[in-house]
């Protein structure tokens, strides 16, 4: 037994299914990884591979940025972490408000669920309403309105939501469900319900499907009219499309916004702010009062982390950095679009920015449903054949990610490998 095959058997025998969780590779088939640097990761038997899941878009500057790298180091040294407010934590929050178009306060957390789940605990302390609205297909996080009307395959009429995979039966009650870029079924479910609703959340970039014209819009003029907080969950989107994330591209501010992922450089972190009014329900100053909503995380905006955010943002402030980014993203789905074609597929190529997904069905995609007749087991095929010939990536067909370390060469190197999947999976 060699030891990428140990650590297999070991990863088994201690996590369920040998996975900490999404990939659903079969098991032991799952690499261990390593070490990675760059857009390139090594597993524990040496087996290099083209990375496009990059820690799931958090590894945006590239794994090991000696830049960000440098800037942890230093920072650790002076202590990993203190549960406080830090030097490091207190720039950051000066750099992302400078940035971000919404936001006037600002807390920090270790994840973007918990960035989430507090954008939307904090809408019910200032609102005092009970629900929320999400739209169907997103995913905002762990927690059970994050994964609600997600992972279900027989979806219930809106806006009942779906509580597959919530473990939180409650979820039907308080958790209401609209089809993303449907304007019109968005604004009746709203005109319903709106006395009831705390807080609509809203991926900007709905997976990888992009907006319609107006959609973005529209809701921020609906959700105003009704006194609703609108919720931009920018864990993924945050400075993946610009240095001011889809507010800034889009040219929408919402009143809370949650942030992961890229803002870290690779390092754990979660940040949620917006307008200073609503923010104030988790001013300790208001505490038991009904309009408080707890809000404290021990290693949220831990100096190491903050550190290493602030480095990240210097590399996204390089001139060039989004031309970039979003050049890489349009030739990767051109030339995934053209593989397809010359196989004769019927795949769909969609995203924006840096950002890819393909999904075998003949129309294109605008909605989470009409995504659910693409034949999903095709596309796993493909995907565990990208991963055999040494594209590491999730195999559930989420988005596949480009980071500042990807160059034309890795789009070539990719679209090889996809070209060779269709055509090993179609025999």
């Amino acid at each position: 037994m060699d030891a990428s095959d140990s650590f297999r058997e070991r990863a088994l025998r201690w996590l369920p299914g040998g996975s900490n969780g999404e990939y659903g590779i079969p098991e032991g088939d799952a690499p261990v990884i390593d070490r990675g640097a760059g857009c390139r990761v090594w597993d524990t038997a040496g087996r290099e591979y083209l990375d496009m899941t990059m820690a799931w878009g958090a590894a945006l500057v590239g794994h090991a940025h000696p830049k960000v790298l440098e800037a942890a180091n230093a920072a650790a040294a002076r202590g990993a972490n203190f549960a406080a407010v830090t030097r490091p934590m207190v720039e950051l929050a000066e750099r992302i408000a400078d940035l971000s178009p919404c936001v006037e306060r600002i807390r920090f957390v270790a994840s973007g669920t918990e960035a989430t789940m507090l954008c939307l605990r904090t809408a019910r302390a200032t609102t005092g309403r009970p629900k929320i609205l999400k739209f169907e297909g997103a995913y905002h996080g762990q927690h059970p309105e994050g994964i609600a009307s997600l992972v279900g395959n027989d979806p219930p009429e809106w806006p009942q939501s779906d509580l597959s995979g919530t473990g939180a039966p409650w979820v039907e009650r308080d958790v209401l469900v609209a089809p993303y870029n449907d304007l019109a079924a968005t604004e009746q479910i709203l005109d319903d319900h709106g006395a009831e609703l705390a807080a609509v959340i809203v991926e900007p970039l709905h997976r990888c499907i992009p907006p319609v014209d107006g959609f973005l819009q529209g809701l921020r003029e609906a959700t105003s009219r009704h006194g609703i907080v609108l919720v931009f969950d920018e864990v993924v989107t945050g400075f993946r499309l610009a240095l001011g994330g889809a507010q800034e591209y889009y040219g929408v501010s919402p009143d809370l916004v949650a942030y992961g992922k890229g803002l870290g450089g690779g390092f754990p972190i979660g940040a949620y702010g917006g307008r200073a009014e609503i923010m104030e329900a988790v001013n300790e100053q208001r505490l038991p009062g009904p309009n408080y909503a707890w809000s404290a995380s021990t290693t949220g905006g831990n100096p190491v982390s903050s550190a290493a955010a602030l480095a990240a943002i210097d590399v996204f402030s390089e001139p060039g950095v989004y031309d970039r980014l979003h050049s890489l993203g349009k030739q990767l789905r051109t030339a995934l679009g053209q593989a397809r074609g010359q196989a004769d597929e019927t795949a769909q190529v969609r995203g924006a920015g840096p950002l890819a997904q393909a999904a075998v069905r003949a129309r294109p995609v605008h909605r989470h449903r009409a995504g659910l007749s693409a034949d999903r087991q095709r596309g796993r095929a493909v995907m565990l054949e990208l991963l055999r010939l040494g594209v590491f990536l999730n195999p559930m067909g989420t988005k596949l990610y480009i980071s500042l370390a990807h160059s034309e060469n890795e789009i070539e190197e990719l679209t090889t490998h996809f070209a060779a999947a269709l055509q090993a999976t179609r025999r």
